[in-house]
C-alpha cells in the first residue's frame, strides 16, 4: 500500500507542478521578461527553423506544451496510481519511463532552471524511485 501512495505522491506533484506552468504561461505574466521591451523584440525574431514563427510565440508554445506535458505525465500516473495500480507494477515500461523522463526534468532543472523546481522535481523522483524499490522487493 507504501508503494501506490509514493507513487500518487511523486504523480501529484508532478502534475500540480505542470498545471501551474500552463497557468503561469496562459494566465499570468509570470514568465515574460522583466525587462518588457524583449517582447516586441521577441516578436520581430523569426527562428531560423521558419520565417512563419517569432519568439514571443514559439517562447509561449513551448511553456504552454511543456506545462501540459508534465501535468499529463502527472495525471495518468496519478489516476494509474488510484484506478489501475496493479496494471502499472506489472507494465516495467511505464515505471522506468516516468523513472528516466523525472530524471531527466531532475537533469534539465538543475542545468537551466531555478533551484525551488529542481527540489521539487527531486522529491517527485525520490518517491517515484522509493515507490519502484519497494514494488521490487516485494
Amino acid at each position: 500500500m507504501i508503494t501506490q501512495y509514493f507513487w500518487g505522491i511523486g504523480s501529484a506533484i508532478i502534475g500540480l507542478m505542470g498545471l501551474s506552468h500552463v497557468r503561469a504561461t496562459l494566465f499570468s505574466n509570470k514568465l515574460y521578461p522583466r525587462d518588457e521591451k524583449l517582447i516586441p523584440e521577441m516578436e520581430d525574431s523569426s527562428l531560423l527553423l521558419t520565417d512563419k514563427a517569432n519568439m514571443w510565440k514559439a517562447w509561449l508554445g513551448f511553456n504552454a506544451t511543456h506545462g501540459s506535458g508534465a501535468a499529463f505525465i502527472g495525471i495518468v500516473n496519478l489516476y494509474l496510481a488510484i484506478n489501475g495500480f496493479t496494471f502499472l507494477k506489472s507494465s516495467q515500461f511505464l515505471l522506468l519511463l516516468t523513472i528516466l523522463t523525472m530524471g531527466f526534468y531532475v537533469w534539465v532543472a538543475r542545468k537551466y532552471w531555478f533551484k525551488i523546481v529542481m527540489v521539487m522535481l527531486m522529491v517527485s523522483w525520490t518517491f517515484f524511485i522509493a515507490s519502484y524499490i519497494l514494488m521490487m522487493m516485494q
